[in-house]
């Protein structure tokens, strides 16, 4: 039983990480499209 919830913990850890990263990812991407946007203005 306690492997199963050592892997279970592992797949859980890598997924959360996983979508916090691809979050931050997305707001760098935004920030920097505005920031792009209003020096061509």
């Amino acid at each position: 039983m306690g492997i199963s919830n050592f892997w279970f913990y592992t797949i859980m850890i890598i997924a959360i990480s996983h979508v916090i990263v691809g979050f931050v990812y997305l707001l760098y991407k935004l920030s920097t499209k505005k920031k792009d946007n209003q020096e061509n203005e």
